[in-house]
């Protein structure tokens, strides 16, 4: 059962207005207005250090801008509870550090536990969500494995999986094809279109110019000094632009219709 969060209930968008993330010594840059609506998938390209994961945090509501304001279907992330809000928003981790020994599927179910009462254990419904996520991340016959036991991939697979079991409105994803290899790449970015495709929204941040030019239908891209592009990905992914972005020369060839990104030295 691997529906919308709530039956019945509309998604909404994640909004940031005049948005300034902290990035400490750094002047303020541009400040960032756009939303991120069910049904588009955003990606978030930059060099290291532009601060993706540093907005993906912001967005989230992990911490605090230097300016400006995130809003979630039109309130402010402060004024929201925050089991309210994890309901709605859920975050991919780049790392996740795990210090209490836990098996996969107990992990999934932490998905679960914004919707839980206090000291109320998981019930069938959510036991079979987790099920339904490990299954879809191609995990189940590691459900009773510890988690510490896992390889960096199966970590990440992890992850994905624990979101999914927690279904929100809004996708917030650091690097989610990080040590994943070719095939797992591939289906965690499917897994992302698919949640937009139900009408959520969908933001991750990506390295690989690739999966962002076949999966995403929106782009942000942000610059070491704090300035910042968005709009649409075709108008995004020029030649010219990503090299200013990267300062990488590329080539752009076309493969099955979509582009494709190749530094030429």
């Amino acid at each position: 059962m691997m529906g919308p969060a709530a039956k019945g209930r509309k998604a909404q968008g994640l909004e940031a207005t005049g948005l300034v993330i902290d990035v400490p010594g750094r002047p303020d840059g541009r400040a960032l207005d756009l939303a991120i609506e069910p049904g588009q998938r955003w990606g978030v390209l930059g060099p290291n250090g532009a601060g993706k994961t540093t907005l993906l945090h912001t967005l989230a509501g992990l911490r605090p801008p230097r300016t400006g304001e995130v809003r979630l279907d039109g309130r402010g992330l402060s004024h929201w509870r925050r089991r309210a809000l994890a309901r709605r928003l859920g975050v991919v981790f780049q790392e996740r550090h795990d210090d209490f020994p836990a098996t996969v599927r107990e992990t999934a179910l932490i998905g679960r536990h914004p919707f839980l009462s206090p000291w109320r254990q998981e019930g069938p419904e959510d036991h079979a969500r987790a099920a339904a996520a490990l299954e879809r991340l191609e995990l189940s016959h590691l459900a009773e494995r510890e988690l510490s036991t896992l390889s960096g991939g199966e970590r990440q697979r992890v992850s994905l999986a624990t979101v999914l079991t927690q279904a929100p409105d809004v996708w917030l994803a650091d690097e989610p094809t990080n040590h994943l290899d070719l095939h797992h790449q591939v289906a965690a970015m499917a897994l992302l279109a698919e949640q937009a495709d139900r009408g959520h929204g969908v933001m991750m941040c990506l390295h690989d110019l690739n999966l962002a030019a076949r999966w995403c239908s929106h782009l942000l891209l942000l610059y070491p000094d704090g300035e910042a592009c968005w709009g649409e990905a075709q108008a995004m992914l020029t030649v010219e632009t990503l090299e200013s972005l990267y300062h990488q020369k590329l080539m752009c060839v076309e493969v099955d219709g979509a582009p494709v990104f190749v530094p030429t030295r």
